[in-house]
């Protein structure tokens, strides 16, 4: 079966269970890869159904990231690089597996969920730390109040817990102490969760980073400097993190022996380097030092029928996010037409074809294409359609209007992007569309590395930033929710009384109609596109990759982390 169809079932199946997706910030480096549909028949060359040999060689895989690991602590991770390590080297009740199912892990078994579906017992499976010592259900419960407790600044645990555990909301508003959340170790081995409502996404959602444990005497002897570097992390996954400093452009991934999988997992040693320019990690690549490197630009086009080229169609987003409140005070953007003028004044055809050229197609949405659907099995976006389509003359006629309304003749605005090879080239074509179909516009380009870029957003100190969001469950709240106002993902003071209406009643009355939840998701994204232009959709990314044909069993997921390294290997190396 290709795996399109199998996200297609799934992806229906979700939908009748009124699989309400609550989304974390994912926000990412562009190059930061991260998966989603892998509707691509080359996509799935690393499937497992199609994965044949046994491992035959040393089993050391050599890998590229493009940006540096901000953090591996799970009440603080926010970025794409982040996840992917905490992933790999931790684990939850629940890990998704190859097929991007949600299964059993540190729990030993399914949970047994109450009647009224308030209430998830899970009974842990005999695991430890890498430190040898037992893996509880108090990690559980101590990692969880770490994450919602406003103290800690969790930029997940609010946005992940709120409304879904029960008193998550009060204790992150500190309306009530962190003691109070709704999750319970009964003893050693049983972990009792309770719920605000019921939740039918609850155990995908325990597959996620941000409920992992964390063992609060190793968190409270480590103080600050818990998660600082891998010597002062503990693992309970598949690898443990070596060679990490905390700021370093290298790490890695050494097999943890204490895994209660060990014997399924076949990697010995993971390097992993970061590699900004794809011209330098192509390179390496070619010389046999990296065994999978992406690709992009001319890069792109010259490898897209390579005989190793992976083509990886994805359901990340990328936008501009318009900041219309800097410093306390408010920016030019705060103005609609300003908006409606920049989210049109830029060609995205050439911007995917010709800067991008690794299978990006051109966005006028916010949620993607292919990845939710209906209860009938209809695409979100033939519902919704499409939104601020480039169009040079109209965006010139907003522009007018918007500098009237702000009583001047010209404006300087700052992009904030990446420092990678492919932000720049991105960002100067940005700055050429712009300036030379707005007149009297000057952009400034601010490229920064990606913890320094994540550090201004969270600062709200930008005026216009490149981002992208990836979704952490398959359903269009995954994307619609980062906007709502006073959302911990906003960070650029927009706020439409409607909207947040529209997403609410999705989470709630309309919880059991798919058919008027789906209206409501289309009419929100109408209002936050076309009415508002909070946002400007630049394109859908896809990816190229390099990929030896000896690296196999790797684990490439939709949503969530991008990677599990748990079942690849090395086979066939020459």
């Amino acid at each position: 079966m290709k795996k399109r169809n199998l996200l297609l079932l799934l992806a229906m199946s979700l939908v009748l269970s009124v699989f309400l997706a609550a989304c974390g910030n994912k926000e990412k480096e562009e190059g930061t890869e991260k998966p989603a549909d892998k509707g691509d028949d080359q996509a799935t060359e690393q499937s497992k159904e199609e994965e044949s040999g046994e491992p035959d060689a040393e089993q050391v895989l050599n890998l590229i990231e493009s940006a540096a690991i901000p953090s591996v602590d799970s009440a603080i991770v926010e970025d794409a690089v982040g996840f992917n390590v905490l992933n790999n080297v931790n684990e939850g009740l629940y890990r998704l597996n190859l097929d991007n199912v949600a299964e059993p892990a540190m729990a030993a078994e399914e949970a047994e969920v109450s009647e009224d579906g308030l209430t998830y017992t899970f009974k842990l499976r005999d695991a430890k730390w890498s430190d040898g010592s037992e893996v509880t259900a108090h990690d559980f419960v101590f990692a969880w109040q770490r994450a919602i407790d406003p103290a800690t600044g969790s930029p997940y645990g609010p946005f992940m817990m709120s409304g879904v555990i029960k008193n998550a909301t009060a204790i992150s508003e500190e309306k009530m102490d962190k003691s109070e959340l709704g999750v319970v170790a009964e003893d050693d081995k049983t972990l009792v969760v309770t719920l605000e409502r019921p939740v039918p996404y609850f155990l995908s959602l325990m597959s996620f980073g941000t409920f992992y444990p964390q063992k609060e005497e190793f968190v409270t002897e480590k103080g600050d400097a818990y998660a600082t570097n891998s010597d002062n992390l503990l693992y309970n996954g598949p690898f443990i993190l070596t060679e990490w400093d905390g700021t370093g452009d290298s790490w890695v991934y050494k097999k943890n022996e204490h895994y209660w999988d060990a014997e399924n997992v076949k990697l010995d040693t993971i390097n992993v380097d970061v590699v900004k320019d794809s011209a330098t990690a192509v390179k390496l690549y070619n010389d046999g030092k990296k065994d999978r490197a992406g690709v992009s630009g001319d890069l792109a086009l010259q490898y897209a029928s390579h005989e190793e080229a992976v083509h990886q169609p994805e359901t990340s987003v990328f936008y501009f996010k318009f900041n219309q409140e800097r410093n306390g005070e408010k920016t030019p953007l705060a103005n609609v037409n300003i908006r409606k003028a920049i989210a049109k004044a830029f060609e995205k055809n050439d911007l995917a074809e010709v800067v991008l050229a690794n299978g990006s197609e051109p966005a006028n949405f916010l949620v993607p294409k292919d990845f939710a659907y209906d209860e009938n099995g209809t695409d979100f976006r033939e519902i919704s359609g499409e939104h601020l389509v480039y169009d040079a003359e109209e965006a010139k006629e907003y522009w007018q209007k918007g500098l009237e309304e702000l009583g001047v003749t010209e404006l300087e605005l700052e992009i904030l992007g990446g420092d990678t090879e492919l932000s720049k080239k991105m960002d100067e074509y940005f700055k050429s569309q712009l300036e030379g179909n707005l007149e009297g516009l000057t952009i400034k380009l601010k490229e920064v590395p990606f913890a320094v870029r994540l550090e201004l957003d969270g600062n709200q100190d930008y005026d216009i930033q490149v981002s992208g969001w990836g979704p952490d469950f398959q359903d269009p709240i995954s994307f619609m929710d980062l906007f709502v106002t006073d959302g911990t993902n906003n960070l650029m003071s927009y706020s439409n009384p409607e909207y947040d209406a529209l997403i609410e009643s999705t989470k709630n009355e309309l919880a059991l109609d798919p058919a008027a939840r789906y209206e409501a998701f289309a009419k929100a994204e109408k209002i936050l596109l076309e009415e508002d232009a909070a946002i400007a959709p630049i394109y859908q990314r896809g990816l190229i990759q390099l990929h030896k044909p000896y690296f196999k069993g790797l684990a490439v997921h939709p949503f969530g982390a991008d990677y599990s390294y748990k079942w690849a290997y090395i086979s066939g190396k020459e």
